[in-house]
């Protein structure tokens, strides 16, 4: 038999529908043994079945004023979509209220719960979601502390977590942390290279030009090793650097807008010895854009939900669920 020929690669979906049917009766074993195989090589792994399926998530701004993130995330499980990321906004500066695109901020950017606290809410609410951000302020987070959660959530949850990152774009709200907009893209970068180190080393160190700490012990580690997939967001023109910089995925928003540069990402990671995926944020509830989506590459395409009522939430999950059935020739 050729190694990675038709029929070894018929074997293997073999055995991973054997596995998804037992993991669906042994779902805590299960979490626990993925979270060990490295992110790098499941999703090499799943990489290979794209042509037939696409991964699906759903994305969130958790409210205090909509259904709950565990109520969310168990309704997101029940339906068979791989992971739930939270956006986050620490807070909206009373003179800041417009969004980039010139509109007036939804309320759900100013009424939002604490990040971590809805992803510790998901994870103890589901057993097999993957639970994630959408994305994390890294640049204006503290990174000892943020590694702290993210490891938490990670080994509270069987290593289910998955840190999206940004810079944001609320020079306001950045300027409220102590965080200089100008230099935000270089600090995004020492932070997630400060976590990993935490996260890597017994007792770590690092120097750099705005993040420095010398010989730190923090525990818990997090249970997927190195660490969590870093799923690095935006879609300016340096993006495809910081991915190749610090990110194991690309995780664009408008992602339709961004098909042409997933061949430049794959052709780039591939020269440096890489495979990196491609999951796609606005994933809208349409079968002929979702197919455009995968026969681009992409291997998660992710559809945000309203923060609303239990009811308006359950009518937009069948919306993109049928469409998602379209696709996959199962409507």
């Amino acid at each position: 038999m050729e190694p990675y020929g038709a029929e070894w690669w018929e074997r293997i979906v073999l055995a991973h529908a054997w596995a998804e049917a037992y993991c669906l009766r042994n779902r805590s074993a299960c979490a626990e043994s993925a979270a060990k195989v490295p992110f790098r090589h499941q999703a090499a792994a799943r990489a290979r079945s794209i042509e037939v399926r696409m991964e699906t998530a759903i994305s969130y701004f958790a409210s205090h004023e909509a259904t709950g993130p565990g109520v969310l995330a168990a309704l997101v499980e029940e339906r068979g979509h791989v992971a739930l990321h939270f956006a986050e906004h620490t807070h909206i500066p009373a003179g800041s209220t417009v969004a980039p695109d010139g509109r007036p901020l939804a309320r759900k950017y100013l009424h939002t719960y604490d990040l971590f606290v809805a992803l510790t809410a998901a994870a103890q609410a589901t057993s097999r979601l993957r639970v994630g951000s959408g994305i994390c302020l890294v640049a204006q987070r503290d990174p000892i502390i943020t590694a702290k959660q993210v490891a938490s959530v990670d080994h509270l949850s069987g290593g289910r977590m998955e840190l999206g990152v940004g810079a944001g774009w609320n020079r306001e709200e950045m300027a409220n942390h102590g965080l200089d907009a100008r230099v935000r893209m270089a600090v995004l970068r020492e932070k997630v290279e400060a976590m990993k180190e935490i996260w890597s080393a017994e007792e770590a160190s690092y120097q750099g030009e705005y993040v420095s700490f010398e010989r730190i012990l923090s525990w818990p580690k997090p249970v997927q090793r190195p660490h969590p997939p870093i799923l690095v967001g935006g879609n300016g023109p340096t993006v495809l650097d910081r991915v190749l910089a610090f990110g194991d995925v690309w995780f664009p928003n408008n992602a339709i807008d961004e098909l042409p540069r997933i061949a430049e990402l794959r052709a780039r990671a591939e020269a440096a010895g890489r495979r990196i995926p491609v999951y796609a944020m606005d994933a809208p509830a349409d079968a002929a854009a979702l197919e455009r989506l995968r026969a681009a590459g992409v291997e998660r395409a992710i559809h945000w939900v309203p923060s609303a009522d239990r009811g308006q939430i359950e009518r937009e999950l069948d919306r993109f669920g049928a469409a998602v059935a379209e696709l996959n020739g199962e409507a």
